[in-house]
């Protein structure tokens, strides 16, 4: 299994800070196309990239704009975005990224939730015992899903957890989550329903009246998006259009027309490593958002 490492450039809670991965040998990759999705041949195991280590606040994500697609702190208006903390919750609550070489199609509807695709790579909540950090990979095992509605598009939240979890073998399906870690799935419906009242929005909704589906319903989600990504990597259809643009350059997909190798244009000006100590955060970020209503479930 190839090991991975985060190339950090720059202060973290910057405009410039960015992780880039590399792979054993230190060749930047990208974690939207080079990763492989599987982990082991029988295509049971995934890789997830980690962009969102629990219990931070800090909007960081996988760049569809940038060469390599580094992980970078989202900005709205010019200002860095941060997550509020919504009690009882503290940032995020789960170890949180997204699946490489996965797609969700702005120009597809899904039969079942009746919306387009949110133009990213499929999300992630990893909810095991440990801290991840930001540009890990980790191998996981998949439980479940929750299909949020974000603006009008489709965005599936995958439930997993680290196969290397003290719980990991007893956790096999979305039913096995409440029985061994009772509130969590309640706990996840609450967050992503309320998460960004505090910034003016509105509630969010979910389709299935918040209902998490079960690991089957999960891996056909994850083969569509992948299949998706597939048709993006190799301009089965174009990666520019009326409503998405994304970056398609990597090194590894040989099917792919935007392959490149590491005497590219592109790939040269991925910058060295250059880490920084963190920049100030506003006092702000830890304050209490008190928000009344009951999940809904």
């Amino acid at each position: 299994m190839t090991e991975y490492k985060p190339r950090v450039v720059g202060a973290p809670n910057t405009l410039e800070h960015r992780v880039y991965i590399e792979d054993s040998t230190g060749k930047v990759v990208s974690p939207f196309h080079d990763i492989p999705l599987y982990a082991n041949a029988e295509k049971t195991i995934y890789n997830m990239v980690v962009e969102i280590p629990r219990w931070t606040n800090a909007k960081l994500e996988i760049s569809k704009d940038e060469a390599f697609n580094p992980i970078k702190q989202d900005v709205k208006k010019g200002k860095l975005r941060y997550v509020r903390n919504c009690f009882p919750h503290h940032g995020y609550i789960w170890n949180y990224g997204a699946f490489p070489q996965t797609w969700e199609d702005p120009t597809s509807v899904h039969p079942d939730t009746k919306a387009k695709g949110d133009n990213d790579p499929l999300d992630v909540c990893e909810i095991g015992e440990t801290v991840g950090y930001t540009g890990q990979v980790k191998q996981v095992k998949v439980l479940g899903t929750m299909a949020l509605l974000d603006e009008g598009e489709t965005d599936w939240k995958v439930i997993v957890i680290d196969v290397n979890d003290p719980l990991a073998p007893k956790l096999n399906d979305i039913e096995d989550v409440e029985k061994l870690l009772p509130g969590l799935l309640r706990a996840t419906n609450e967050w992503f329903r309320i998460y960004k009242i505090p910034d003016g929005k509105p509630e969010n909704n979910f389709a299935f009246s918040g209902e998490a589906k079960n690991k089957k319903y999960a891996t056909e989600v994850i083969n569509e998006t992948h299949e998706a990504w597939h048709r993006l990597i190799t301009k089965a259809v174009p990666n520019k259009g009326e409503s998405y643009d994304v970056t398609t350059v990597n090194t590894t997909v040989a099917d792919s027309p935007y392959k490149v190798g590491t005497d590219s244009a592109e790939y040269k000006s991925v910058p060295a490593s250059a880490p920084k100590p963190p920049g100030p955060i506003d006092p702000s970020i830890d304050k209490w958002f008190f928000i009344s209503g009951q999940p809904n479930l």
